[in-house]
């Protein structure tokens, strides 16, 4: 049921663009980390997050985001931490970035990993399809956004998602 919901979300990608409406980003990725913590078995998120709205469609984005925390924890150790964390690079951009402890993305992946079905050598036996990121990039282009992968300080994996939008000051 998880692939045929991830290849129904991918055939989206030509279809008209959904309900669009204000929504606060913070609130959309505090829904995913819920949901992902109860999945996670003993690995911890530690989130830093700003209030940031943009317009777009909050299941989208909550299942990218979910999709960017599952990945994070499949390939943390047990015990591990994953950074999640909001910053702002101008007044109308944020990067959400998640980053893990795992044993990180070999360079020769990188350049696939969002793609359609790619999965590396080293993933083959995990769970998965290889199509949660490349969700995770459809959703992102489509609210005007992009997606990239590279190392983490952490020496894990960390996989960037930029969006447009600004930031709220309370």
């Amino acid at each position: 049921s998880t692939l045929v919901g991830d290849l129904v979300e991918l055939a989206r990608e030509d279809a008209p663009t959904v309900v669009h409406e204000p929504l606060e980003l913070a609130e959309v990725v505090s829904r995913a980390l819920e949901r992902a913590r109860r999945r996670a078995g003993d690995v911890e998120f530690d989130p830093v997050l700003v209030p940031w709205t943009l317009t777009g469609d909050a299941t989208a984005l909550e299942r990218a985001v979910l999709n960017l925390l599952d990945n994070a924890a499949k390939w943390s150790p047990p015990g591990g931490r994953v950074r999640v964390q909001m910053r702002p690079v101008d007044e109308w951009s944020m990067v959400l970035e998640v980053a893990d402890a795992g044993p990180g993305i070999a360079e020769e992946d990188l350049p696939f990993v969002f793609e359609r079905f790619y999965r590396a050598a080293t993933s083959r036996t995990m769970p998965g399809s290889g199509l949660g990121l490349a969700i995770v990039r459809q959703v992102a282009v489509r609210h005007g956004g992009a997606v990239w992968a590279g190392r983490a300080p952490e020496g894990g994996a960390l996989l960037a998602m930029r969006l447009p939008g600004h930031r709220l000051f309370t």
